[in-house]
């Protein structure tokens, strides 16, 4: 297996595990365990900020690390797959830039919360599909000795 396909799934597992680890597991911890909502939600918004930075970042290494040589989407999965990459990418980037801002600041709260969570889970879809095509592919054959 070549290092692109190795990377391209080590940035495939580390975005959509880092999406399950926080939204999932710490972000409901935060609210079930410090003493007001207050501060979970602030110690939530910079767990959703990295999030968004490591989603980003994670795109951009599927995005390099799926092309070929010559430059056009050479590898099998990338034909299937960077459609998912580009929409949880922007998904990414709108959480971040037009509705964290809006929570924070608390305007018209259950929308915007809702919307994020909304977007949040279906970066954390376009996640998953990337994964597992990235998984699915047939393994190369074994170079005999």
């Amino acid at each position: 297996m070549a290092w692109r396909d190795r990377l391209g799934q080590l940035a495939a597992a580390l975005w959509w595990g880092s999406l399950t680890a926080i939204g999932f597991v710490a972000v409901p911890l935060l609210f079930a365990s410090l003493p007001t909502p207050a501060l979970a939600g602030q110690a939530a918004a910079r767990l959703f900020t990295a999030q968004s930075w490591i989603g980003i970042g994670c795109g951009l290494v599927l995005l390099v690390s799926s092309r070929s040589r010559d430059g056009a989407a050479g590898m099998d999965w990338a034909r299937g797959a960077l459609a998912f990459v580009v929409t949880g990418m922007l998904l990414a980037v709108l959480a971040e830039f037009a509705v964290a801002p809006r929570i924070v600041a608390r305007e018209n709260l259950r929308l915007w919360h809702t919307l994020g969570s909304a977007m949040y889970g279906l970066q954390w879809l376009c996640a998953l599909v990337v994964l597992w095509k990235l998984s699915d592919r047939p393994s190369s054959p074994a170079v005999p000795s």
